[in-house]
């Protein structure tokens, strides 16, 4: 009886940890897009770009197609917002982040710019995030 309580408290113990990972993914992945919603609303692209993954892979499908590439990535928005006023305040919203594997989710949502001067821009995202080395970065962005 004794053996049979103690394997019925381990199994809800690892269903308990097990379930609690996922909203660890979530808020660990969120804390990703904050971060980098600071930097961006600080004028400080590279910044922003800290959450992706630094590598020739990474790929950013936009209105002008495929961009495969960290820095190219980096050079398209220093291009697209060359100072702070045109890259005015972002925020992220209707956040839906599903985890797909230990060490991969989805992040769908919706960007907003509110940019006085220049007009205001706003559109949809779909981003896929890997943990590697212990970090969530992105990996592919398709932002519309």
């Amino acid at each position: 009886m004794k053996r049979l309580f103690t394997t019925l408290v381990a199994c809800l113990l690892l269903s308990v940890c097990l379930a609690q990972k996922p909203r660890a993914r979530r808020q660990s992945i969120s804390q990703v897009m904050q971060t980098q919603t600071a930097a961006w609303n600080r004028g400080d692209v590279a910044g922003f770009m800290q959450g992706y993954w630094q590598s020739d892979s990474l790929v950013f499908i936009g209105k002008r197609g495929l961009t495969y590439g960290w820095q190219p990535t980096l050079d398209n928005y220093k291009r697209s917002y060359p100072d702070a006023a045109a890259m005015g305040q972002l925020v992220f919203s209707n956040l839906h982040i599903t985890p797909i594997s230990r060490d991969a989710a989805q992040v769908i949502g919706k960007w907003h710019l509110t940019r006085p001067a220049a007009g205001d821009l706003e559109g949809h995202f779909l981003l896929v995030f890997r943990r590697l080395k212990g970090q969530w970065v992105i990996v592919a962005d398709h932002s519309s």
